[in-house]
């Protein structure tokens, strides 16, 4: 059974003065996307940001990795005073693994490659600051790749005692070559090569913040500014950038608030024979 928007509605539903209305499908937790609902015309505000409304009142936001335990939406009708809605954020237990006595050099970035690092971070942070008018996130979302799970969301690593940033997708094994297909629909955003960590790297834009990444792939079949349909293909499996294995790694960002990409398609599919 899949777990997307259809089949989970988890439904909050606050009233305020009789008139405002507060609906939202999915599960408060960690690394959350949940769809909401509102009166049209209505205000929303999520995060010290304002939350992009479509006409007829429905919107998206997303809870992070280590997102508070109480979060907290603003709606605002025009002509009422602004209302504040308090929501408990179920919290997440975490793979940790620690590696000690690993080398400097396989840990850290060589120094003459940080302003080529610092330009593909900049590269990748501009495109999921994009607020498209796009409503992709609406459909009900696909795993872009089917075969064994090897990594998990919000997973980290510790080495010789020193934390390294979580991991912040899923990372599904296939050969190189394997196609990957799009999760839902949407518009690319960056198509780039070989970057210094993620190597092949590609950024699709499913609407309202909402995006999703592909990286360390072998060879990216879009171009930017190209519309895609679900299920269309998009890429091929590499082990491009640091990686030791060819792998899709499939990340998930509402702007800068990274979520869960598995908590939208629930269970991986049995491999066809």
């Amino acid at each position: 059974m899949k777990t997307g928007w259809i089949n989970i509605f988890i439904l909050s539903v606050l009233m305020a003065s009789g008139v405002e209305a507060l609906e939202f499908q999915g599960e408060w937790q960690q690394g959350a996307v949940l769809r909401g609902q509102v009166e049209p015309g209505t205000k929303v505000s999520f995060l010290g940001r304002q939350v992009r409304v479509a006409e007829d009142g429905v919107f998206v936001i997303g809870l992070g990795r280590d997102a508070a335990k109480q979060v907290t939406v603003i709606t605002e009708v025009k002509g009422q005073e602004p209302q504040e809605h308090q929501f408990s954020v179920k919290q997440r237990e975490y793979r940790i693994q620690r590696v000690e006595g690993v080398p400097a050099k396989t840990v850290n970035p060589p120094a003459d490659q940080l302003a080529r690092i610092r330009k593909e971070s900049a590269l990748a942070r501009k495109a999921r600051k994009v607020d498209s008018t796009r409503q992709d996130f609406r459909e009900q979302f696909e795993w872009p790749l089917t075969g064994p799970i090897t990594g998990v969301y919000g997973s980290q690593r510790y080495y010789n005692g020193e934390p390294r940033r979580p991991h912040f997708g899923v990372d599904v094994a296939r050969p190189t070559g394997t196609v990957v297909v799009a999760p839902a629909s949407g518009k690319v955003l960056l198509a780039y090569d070989d970057m210094f960590f993620s190597g092949g790297t590609l950024i699709v834009d499913h609407g309202h913040g909402l995006s999703s990444s592909f990286i360390h792939l072998s060879k990216i079949l879009v171009e930017e500014g190209q519309e895609v349909k679900l299920g269309d293909p998009i890429a091929e499996v590499g082990a491009t950038g640091r990686v030791t294995g060819p792998h899709l790694d499939w990340r998930m960002n509402w702007f800068n608030q990274r979520v869960d990409p598995q908590l939208l398609v629930g269970p991986m599919p049995k491999l066809a024979e």
